[in-house]
């Protein structure tokens, strides 16, 4: 029996090519619509699916491939006599090859179409035919990417039943994401951020060496549909691929820097902020994120919201850096950051990020919103007798903006719109004080200290008024905020509440 590909394409990139194997192979060919008119444009005898139902196209092309002739020769079981026995009593004929590639609607949502528009972008009838040849795999074909085409003239004259076993995996992979893409649509124009069922979609778009350790294996995934991402899209100029943890804390700067107007340079090791600082110019703020914490610097992420310049680029080469990623470079500073072998040189595009954040976990995952609350110094209730100036109020949201960045508990010093110490990831308040406090050294005299959770006893209180802390700022909210109030009063501190807890787990 002659064997027959059915292909219905909306890309259609490299079909002719497909065309020609497939005449020179003997196969007959059925075709839809466009499709149909592109190949018999270039010459190729096509059987049209009208001429094999009896119908032709209804409803504007809305229905044309939704026919039992066509499912029956997609879907009968060769092996199956009773299956064959249907096909022949009502003279039908098997399709061995369905190839189909989907309507666009990512592009069309993309390049925000309005609703009526993007309903007519959703595909039905190659959704189904997809999905019926996949589950066919034992004895048909089929492709979904154009980029399988090559691989597909080398394959079919061979009867390698693993290979269309995995094409039928990327094709259920495929219908499931594009269904996944146009429920989430549905879910955002109904306004409901927490769906009874959440299936999100992403696609893979990288594999690094290792994961977390060289031990793990890992890969990039980017959501889908895409936007644009400061770290995905970002541009490499120089360097070696990056790591998983690159990845991570990169991740995590850029996330922080985009708190913050002036120009900052953000510091990164593990996860936590170890430097950060907003100055009038971007050599100052290099400066001020160095010297507080030149330690931890070594072998850091370092990003910025400003163009980078000669001298700064020349103070950053002195120093082991794994990462800077910037808004921009002049000329004289790219080519002199180059000079360092395996310094990754990134640039970022314009960015927004998500609202919604994930955590996996055994079994699932957790989702939340992020923490996107807007910090206003306007908003802060001064709850001490000492008022604090407006420099320490300045000061005091510099450093909770960083203190909600960095893993609770977390105690952030700061002085000038410059970390002077940072205490993260503790079990205690009183411990990541501590950390904080000794990290900032003299530099704590006269500089405020955040909190990202409440402050549960005045230990921690106490412990900032040895070490010279003029104002205290924390969310509020213990059943022992009046001791430590009181405590504040005693030692002529001020202290803000923010009614917000900052927790980064």
């Amino acid at each position: 029996m002659k064997k027959r590909a059915l292909i219905s394409v909306y890309d259609k990139k490299n079909i002719l090519q497909v065309a020609s194997f497939l005449k020179q192979e003997d196969y007959d060919i059925i075709s839809t619509g466009g499709t149909a008119s592109h190949l018999e444009q270039a010459g190729f005898p096509v059987i049209r699916v009208e001429e094999l139902t009896g119908f032709q196209a209804l409803m504007e092309g809305r229905v044309k491939t939704l026919s039992p002739i066509i499912y029956a020769g997609v879907l009968a079981r060769r092996a199956q006599d009773l299956d064959m026995k249907t096909l022949q009593d009502m003279k039908i004929e098997t399709i061995d090859l369905v190839i189909v590639n989907l309507y666009p609607f990512e592009e069309a949502l993309n390049q925000g179409k309005k609703s009526d528009d993007l309903l007519e972008m959703i595909d039905i009838g190659g959704v189904s035919l997809i999905r019926a040849a996949a589950k066919n795999y034992i004895s048909v074909t089929v492709i979904t990417d154009p980029k399988d085409y090559d691989e597909l003239i080398l394959q079919l004259p061979v009867d390698n039943l693993h290979y269309r076993k995995l094409l039928a995996g990327k094709a259920f992979s495929l219908t499931s994401m594009y269904d996944a893409m146009i429920a989430s649509h549905f879910n955002q124009e109904n306004h409901i951020d927490f769906p009874e069922s959440l299936t999100l979609s992403y696609q893979k778009t990288e594999t690094p060496r290792y994961g977390e350790n060289p031990h793990q294996r890992a890969a990039i995934y980017r959501a889908y549909p895409s936007k644009p991402s400061a770290l995905l899209d970002a541009q490499i100029h120089h360097g070696k691929q990056l790591s998983y943890n690159n990845i991570r804390d990169t991740d995590a700067a850029i996330h922080l820097l985009k708190s913050f107007d002036q120009p900052t340079v953000v510091v990164v090791k593990h996860m936590n902020p170890c430097g950060v600082a907003s100055k009038k110019t971007l050599f100052e703020a290099w400066q001020a994120a160095y010297e507080a914490d030149p330690v931890s610097i070594f072998g850091g992420i370092v990003a910025t919201n400003q163009t980078i310049d000669l001298i700064t680029a020349q103070a950053m080469h002195s120093l082991f850096l794994e990462i800077i990623i910037a808004k921009d470079y002049d000329k004289d500073a790219l080519k002199c950051l180059k000079q360092k072998k395996n310094l990754r040189i990134l640039t970022y595009p314009e960015y927004a990020l998500d609202q919604k954040e994930m955590v996996s976990i055994d079994g699932g995952m957790l989702y939340q919103d992020v923490d996107g609350v807007e910090l206003d110094i306007h908003d802060f209730q001064v709850v001490t007798e000492r008022k604090p100036s407006l420099n320490e109020m300045n000061d005091m949201l510099f450093a909770m903006k960083v203190a909600r960045h960095v893993r609770s508990n977390a105690i952030v010093i700061a002085q000038d719109q410059t970390t002077r110490g940072i205490g993260a990831g503790q079990m205690n308040r009183v411990g990541a004080a501590n950390i904080a406090l000794e990290q900032a050294g003299q530099n704590s005299e006269g500089s405020v200290l955040a909190s990202d959770g409440f402050i549960p006893m005045i230990d921690t209180v106490m412990l900032a008024h040895q070490h010279g802390i003029i104002s205290i700022i924390q969310p509020g909210g213990s059943i022992h905020d009046d001791d430590v109030i009181r405590a504040c009063n005693d030692h002529h501190l001020a202290m803000v509440f923010t009614k917000t807890r900052h927790f980064k787990h």
